[in-house]
């Protein structure tokens, strides 16, 4: 009997699956409105190589830090205990800090990101005035945390829905703009120089669009609740980041192809000069009604599906060095965290999207090199260095993990100077 529910509960499940449209919808955010015109302007054959580099890159290096979270020698542990844990006080204040700075900028983003779309879609999709920003913003952002406070499955399950809508979207876009496909993408031969420098700038767009780590943590250790062995939970994990990777490559990279066959390397130029998403351009290019209205509501499942993933993150990496720094060491019980850290989100949030400020894209980018680090870096250094993961060393996939790291460190702080 025992045998027979081992083998059942290795099957790929409904929980495996409900994870991987988690993770998708984490790491579709609003960049992917961004990624056709990035990854596209090198022309159609650095995007194949990439297309070709995306999957391994992006299930190796979650894989690895899954398995860092799972090799603290006392399960349930987050990512800031475990970096503690292996590599001592110092150092796990230290990487909790980056591990938050790197994740909060980005809840920023979308907090302000989703008060603009919402506010756009009502004048001029609705055509009714501008409502007080104040309110709108602190009706949206408490709406979205207050999500956050109701138990993992109603979170799970909320995330779901909003990603089949988003999932959805994307195909009918990228199938309803296939007859307008050109060649004129594909005419263009840049040299074995150019097509390196292009894959070396491009890299870190990749990296990002396709970055669910900041729920990794939460992933692992949902797993962790779900399968109790370490083996079984292993396997699922690794079977559900398959899934998700795969699942990113056929929606998103479809999605990136259908945008830079339909467009000229001339308009995708207008479009990154414009600064505008590759929705808006599109349908100001074809005078599509459609696009115009599937536009913010894209933008709006995106954003508030990858909120929730980057939402844990930030939320662990702020309770984590609260614990880490606070001098009281009498136990503190998690659902205090949680409403403590729900405030400090609420306040902070809601204090910069009324302000409105141009510099948050800035603070993205400077977060950039630090998830890199994090999700490339710190995993193949603890297989080097933590005894408990000795078992992962010797490995062609460590090699190539850490290569694409330094790769996409370098070439986002090229990009910044």
């Amino acid at each position: 009997m025992a045998h027979s529910q081992l083998f059942s509960t290795e099957k790929w499940n409904k929980f495996d699956c409900t994870w991987v449209l988690n993770l998708f919808g984490t790491a579709v955010g609003a960049g992917v409105l961004f990624l056709p015109i990035n990854a596209g302007m090198g022309g159609f054959y650095p995007l194949i190589i990439m297309t070709i580099l995306i999957i391994p890159m992006t299930y190796l290096a979650h894989r690895a830090l899954s398995r860092f979270v799972l090799s603290s020698s006392k399960p349930g542990s987050d990512i800031t205990e475990v970096v503690e844990e292996h590599f001592g006080k110092s150092a796990g204040i230290l990487v909790t800090l980056l591990y938050f700075f790197a994740i909060f900028p980005i809840l920023l983003i979308y907090g302000n990101g989703i008060t603009n779309t919402v506010d756009s879609f009502i004048v001029n999709q609705l055509g009714i005035p501008s409502p007080n920003r104040a309110i709108l913003s602190l009706i949206l952002i408490a709406s979205l945390i207050g999500i956050m406070l109701m138990n993992e499955r109603v979170m799970l399950k909320i995330t779901e829905f909003l990603v089949y809508p988003l999932v959805f979207i994307l195909l009918t876009l990228s199938i309803y703009l296939i007859p307008e496909w050109n060649t004129s993408i594909s005419n263009q031969y840049p040299t074995l120089s150019e097509c390196l420098k292009t894959l070396w700038i491009t890299i870190p767009v990749l990296v990002f669009s396709f970055n669910h780590s900041p729920e990794i943590s939460s992933f692992t250790q949902s797993q962790q609740r779900e399968y109790q062995d370490l083996e079984l939970t292993e396997k699922h994990i690794r079977k559900t980041l398959k899934g998700t990777a795969t699942v990113l490559l056929v929606f998103v990279m479809f999605f990136v192809f259908s945008c830079v066959l339909t467009l000229s390397p001339e308009e995708l130029a207008t479009a990154k000069v414009q600064n505008i998403s590759i929705l808006s351009f599109l349908a100001n290019k074809f005078d599509n009604p459609y696009i115009s209205y599937f536009s913010p509501l894209v933008a709006f499942l995106a954003i508030t599906s990858s909120f929730f993933g980057h939402y844990l993150g930030a939320r662990e990496g702020l309770e984590g060095l609260f614990l880490k720094l606070r001098t009281d060491k009498q136990p503190i019980s998690r659902r205090k965290l949680n409403y403590g850290a729900a405030v400090f989100f609420l306040l902070s949030l809601w204090g910069v999207t009324i302000i409105n400020p141009s510099i948050l894209g800035l603070i993205e980018s400077l977060g950039g090199p630090i998830i890199a680090m994090i999700l490339f870096i710190m995993p193949m250094y603890a297989i080097r260095k933590v005894p408990a993961m000795r078992r992962y060393q010797g490995k062609l996939s460590n090699v190539f993990v850490t290569v694409m790291g330094v790769i996409a460190i370098s070439a986002v702080i090229y990009g910044l100077f």
